[in-house]
């Protein structure tokens, strides 16, 4: 007797993380059959050689004896008052370790976020292009991802009037990720200011995504969402409630700890009920990654290498460096240059192929089998247009250079069509 077919969830239907989608299993299946494939589709410092400081290390290894047990759904103490002593020396003063919620990453703490915050209906503004874990924590859970435009043109900068625009009665937050993945656009105060104000004029929660701050370039200054929100008045209401969204995941390229970090800032009395939502949510799953959360302390205070790797000679700088030229001797492409996170967001220009049938899904998937490189289409994204990809720009330059030589062969092929 057959049995009949056993469906997903209806929530997970609209739920797109090409990341690690139908591309990637490609992937791994062209690996079994011996291929050696360049992975460019996912931030991963470890798999390209990156390492976390070893002062981190010494410090999981010394807490080892003591990371047995349960902690504090919260989580630890030291941890959490390491983001506090980094919120204040950011001009946010009014946190304590209450505020903070330590979780398995960044990815775990949206989803606990959205799922305290969210109703059937309810709307989220989210960038376009965004990280795709946004619009997935939105309708995940009923609610709508209403994509406000990062337009290249502006140099995926957004228009806070645009933005504004698209406020409804039930839009419950407004996301902004800044250092941006997958564009590394770098927002100017003015652009937070007004989101500030967005947010506070109409009673949203902001949810500011930084985990990439101090991945800079060149002269680019990262302007801290919760700093700017506190000392916004929007005609007397009080300040936006702001979540702020930190980890070790990137700028300390300790991804495999899974240590993500929630601040609560800003007007927090109106809104206890939900932050007391999302400490049961953190409580069903009893606490994060105990030994991981030994290493933030360490991790938040003295040197910070990441400005070692994103300075003229770093390694960082010098394959971002790498992207620009190759895609200036390019025939097809063009990029925003990136000016923070780990990303170039690279612009095939369809109207110079003799067909002008360009899809990025396909020039992916042709890329991955016939050149063995793995790119995430900017589709995968949440934008309108089918023409970008995404790179991540932690291979070394040399192997960067190999890589946009591929590329450019196989779109000078797709032009000999």
């Amino acid at each position: 007797m057959s049995l009949p077919p056993l469906r997903a969830s209806e929530h997970l239907h609209e739920v797109r993380y090409e990341i690690r989608g139908a591309l990637a299993r490609r992937a791994e299946q062209l690996e079994r059959e011996g291929h050696e494939i360049v992975k460019l589709n996912i931030g991963n410092p470890g798999a390209f050689g990156f390492r976390m400081p070893e002062s981190m290390r010494v410090a999981m290894v010394a807490n080892l004896h003591q990371a047995d047990p349960y902690t504090h759904q919260k989580g630890i103490f030291q941890a959490r008052e390491a983001v506090v002593m980094q919120q204040q020396n950011r001009g946010v003063m009014d946190v304590t370790a209450e505020d903070v919620f330590i979780g398995n990453g960044v990815s775990e703490l949206i989803m606990l976020a959205m799922r305290a915050l969210l109703n059937p209906g309810d709307e989220v503004l989210v960038p376009s292009p965004d990280y795709p874990l946004w619009t997935a924590s939105a309708v995940i859970h009923g609610a709508k991802a209403v994509h406000y435009p990062c337009r290249p043109e502006r140099g995926f900068v957004p228009d806070p009037a645009e933005v504004e625009r698209l406020v409804t009665g039930r839009t419950r937050a407004v996301v902004m990720i800044n250092p941006n993945n997958p564009t590394g656009a770098v927002y100017p105060t003015e652009v937070v200011e007004a989101f500030a104000q967005i947010a506070a004029r109409h009673r949203l929660v902001l949810c500011a995504d930084e985990i990439y701050d101090e991945m800079l370039y060149d002269d680019a200054a990262f302007v801290p969402a919760a700093a700017i929100a506190a000392g916004v008045q929007a005609a007397g209401a009080p300040a936006a409630l702001c979540l702020t969204f930190g980890g070790l995941s990137k700028v300390y390229r300790a991804c495999g700890l899974r240590v993500g970090w929630l601040v609560f800032s800003g007007e927090r009395q109106h809104a206890r009920d939900y932050i007391d939502a999302v400490e049961l949510l953190a409580s069903l799953r009893l606490c994060s990654n105990v030994p991981g959360q030994y290493a933030v302390q360490t991790a938040l205070g003295g040197h910070q290498s990441i400005f070692d790797l994103t300075k003229p000679g770093g390694r960082l700088h010098a394959t971002r460096a790498a992207v620009l030229a190759a895609v200036s001797r390019s025939r097809w492409l063009s990029v925003v240059p990136p000016r923070g996170a780990m990303y170039a967001f690279v612009r095939v220009h369809t109207e110079r192929l003799p067909s002008g049938d360009f899809d990025d899904q396909r020039f992916a998937l042709d890329l991955l089998e016939r050149r063995h490189v793995l790119v995430a289409p900017g589709s995968s994204f949440n934008v309108p247009y089918r023409d970008h990809f995404r790179v991540t720009l932690l291979p070394d330059p040399k192997q960067m250079e190999d890589v946009f030589g591929r590329i450019e062969s196989l779109l000078d092929e797709y032009a000999m069509r």
